[in-house]
């Protein structure tokens, strides 16, 4: 098999590089450096410094530039047992920007892991994960670039409560949006309250929330995150969508990691609280991360066709056939929680059926044909919500998309009728996605070695990973479920 480079350690930071964090240090009035970094299931960790740290230290070959910032990895979702705690920090130059958020001067870096024994990238950094990736394509020949373009949605709520103790369980969760709040006394209740499905693309008042999203677009912009639109979407109570301009794989599971960091806090200093859970609310729309990508070589979109079904090409099609012969593994990585499953079924746009179609919402594969530029020819992946790490999301889906071009790999016929709609034999004929964490979570552990191509992903994470998730799902299956009570207490 293909073996990809290992990425450059960041130690190998240029003098260009260090020059010109430390302009920005001094250009912005920096205090303070707060270096970010991913755990496993992909949530942001992180610890600050003075910025002194920084602009003291120009040699790329001494310093925190050479020889990293230890921290405890055993603390980490993921990562190290406490015997093997130690882990290092190597700073990224590249990824240096004023923090959006933080009322004291801040530049905040992402990093990569290291462990400082082997002196290694560390297998379970998702950055590192991604990198490799990127890496592995490279080396198979197939394309050169890959391009990312994810959907993010989210709600917005003003008020949000859960507890679980031995004699209890609840959540409640509540937005002015909500068409519940119709009838409350607001003093005064001004009525524009979205019905259930329909949020999608009403005008203020309706839409309560622009200014909201345009404020957090600002800071995104500011951030060096290119945003292609945003808007209300379907569901009531405050369901959001702010779509990213399409960037190579490890640039966007960068840029998405600092979009969700900006939604929280400044959701956060409007007064709200925002969720990106795929499931909130019972009864309406959840939230999806519709995910575009395309691959590219010398400069050429490999995905174009104009003579093509759809206007792709053959590639676009094998392609294709690798995510949906994987996409019961890939759903592990791509709808990575139990809640991720009260989405994924019928009737809610949410797109359970593995077939490909064109323009087709209902199709888990979706051909976008708004335009004919060869450039924007792209597929859409439909499944993933916004619960997934997208660093192991992207790669992992990039690794089916390349061993379906690698063994040519037919995604059969296209699905051109709306799967929403058939019943009876024609419903069960269609494959679909699992219907639960833990099948998914069954199927990668079957199906993964197109994962492992490259070392791309490494055997330790997909374990470790399988032991995570199942921890989830007992820690949910063991626990009565408040309509359980509804259906039996006084059976």
């Amino acid at each position: 098999m293909a073996q990809a480079n290992k990425p450059k350690k960041m130690t190998e930071v240029t003098k260009e590089q260090i020059s010109g964090v430390t302009s920005l240090i001094k250009k912005k009035n920096i205090q303070i450096v707060d270096l970010k970094f991913n755990d496993l299931p992909g949530l942001w960790q992180h610890f600050s410094i003075p910025a002194s740290e920084l602009s003291d230290s120009p040699d790329p070959k001494s310093g925190i530039w050479s020889e990293g910032i230890g921290f405890d990895g055993s603390s980490i979702r993921g990562f190290q047992k406490i015997q093997e705690s130690d882990m290092v920090l190597y700073l990224d130059a590249a990824t240096a920007v004023t923090d959006p958020v933080c009322e004291v001067p801040t530049l905040s870096i992402i990093c990569n892991v290291f462990d400082p024994v082997t002196k290694e990238a560390y297998t379970r950094d998702p950055r590192f994960i991604a990198q490799k990736a990127e890496e592995y394509l490279r080396s198979t020949g197939i394309a050169d670039q890959s391009f990312w373009g994810p959907e993010y949605e989210f709600f917005l709520f003003d008020d949000v409560r859960y507890s679980q103790t031995v004699n209890q369980g609840f959540y409640s969760v509540d937005s002015v949006e909500g068409i519940w709040n119709s009838g409350r006394d607001e003093q005064p209740n001004l009525g524009y309250k979205p019905r259930h499905k329909e949020g999608y693309f009403p005008v203020p008042p309706h839409d309560s929330l622009q200014d909201v999203r345009s404020q957090m677009i600002l800071k995104m912009i500011e951030t060096g995150i290119p945003i292609e639109v945003h808007h209300h979407e379907v569901a009531t109570a405050g369901q959001n969508e702010i779509d990213i301009r399409y960037s190579p794989l490890v640039r966007m599971a960068d840029h998405c990691m600092m979009y969700k960091y900006i939604v929280k806090n400044m959701a956060r200093d409007f007064g709200m609280v925002a969720t990106f859970m795929p499931k909130p609310l019972f009864g309406d729309n959840g939230s999806g991360m519709h995910t575009h990508q395309s691959l590219w070589k010398n400069g050429k979109n490999l995905f174009f066709d104009a003579k093509g079904y759809g206007m792709i090409s053959e590639t676009a099609k094998y392609y294709v056939g690798g995510l949906l012969k994987h996409a019961n593994a890939l759903m592990a990585f791509c709808a990575p929680s139990t809640n991720s499953y009260k989405r994924l079924v019928p009737g809610y746009e949410a797109p359970v059926n593995l077939v490909y179609s064109l323009r087709n919402r209902s199709a888990a594969v979706r051909i976008p044909m708004y335009s004919e530029n060869p450039k924007s020819k792209r597929i859409e992946f439909r499944p993933p919500d916004p619960m997934c790490n997208p660093y192991l999301s992207f790669s992992a889906l990039l690794m089916a998309g390349i061993d379906g071009v690698k063994k040519k790999i037919n995604p059969g016929k296209p699905f051109e009728g709306n799967t929403y709609e058939l019943e009876g034999k024609a419903a069960k004929k269609l494959p679909t996605v699992p219907g639960s964490l833990e099948q998914a979570i069954d199927a990668l552990e079957a199906d993964h070695k197109f994962l492992l191509e490259g070392g791309v992903f490494t055997q330790d994470v997909i374990d470790v990973w399988i032991e995570y998730k199942r921890s989830e799902i007992d820690a949910v299956r063991l626990r009565p479920h408040p309509w359980e009570f509804q259906l039996y207490f006084d059976m």
